[in-house]
């Protein structure tokens, strides 16, 4: 069966993966871009980025993917399910490639993209949402897109066996915790952490 993988996920070190305040000018809230530094200093990013060890982990998002799940928060600013012209906050040739499936109590038609990313908009809890997921990756994998809410659910739900967890050193006080309610979840993973120059912490967690 495939797995199911979360890759990159940045947070802060009290936990935080996005900050209070989130609209369509501030997509993280008051964490502005802070959370995600490390990584558009990487070749994955952009040609003129490292190649060490962060280059490394964030390459590993594209890898084997199938099909993507993501919450109706990491698809668009507060309100968008209003606006019917709403496509996403990555442009034409959004980067994800495959069927991605938006979780929202207001679903749409599928969306088309260029590239290979067709938007579906389903209202399913974390196991059925899954097993549409599953059916569509084949035998590749599925990757939880986040955002913090969303990858708490699929945790909680013991559906997640990939993750890969980035601790930037920044401190944002207010926002959506990701750990809340995962009350010793690493008693269900093999964990392992990796420094890196850049300051963040590289944590996995394998079942």
């Amino acid at each position: 069966m495939s797995r199911v993988r979360a890759h990159n996920f940045s947070i802060s070190l009290d936990g935080f993966a996005t900050g209070e305040g989130l609209s369509l000018d501030e997509p993280f809230g008051h964490a502005g871009h802070r959370l995600h530094q490390w990584m558009f200093a990487t070749r994955f990013w952009g040609p003129a980025g490292t190649t060490g060890v962060d280059n490394a982990f964030a390459q590993l998002f594209e890898r084997g993917i199938g099909a993507e799940i993501m919450g109706a928060g990491k698809f668009g600013p507060p309100g968008w399910q209003d606006d019917a012209e709403w496509r996403g906050w990555w442009g034409p040739d959004p980067p994800f490639h495959t069927p991605t499936y938006v979780l929202t109590h207001r679903p749409r038609p599928p969306l088309e993209m260029e590239g290979g990313t067709t938007f579906h908009f389903l209202d399913a809890p974390p196991v059925d949402a899954l097993a549409v997921a599953r059916e569509a990756a084949g035998d590749l994998d599925v990757r939880i897109g986040g955002g913090p809410t969303l990858l708490r659910e699929f945790l909680a739900a013991g559906l997640v066996d990939h993750l890969h967890v980035v601790q930037v050193p920044i401190l944002l006080g207010r926002g959506v915790r990701l750990w809340d309610g995962l009350e010793a979840l690493e008693e269900q993973y093999d964990v392992e952490a990796v420094s890196t120059p850049s300051g963040v912490t590289h944590l996995t967690f394998t079942r």
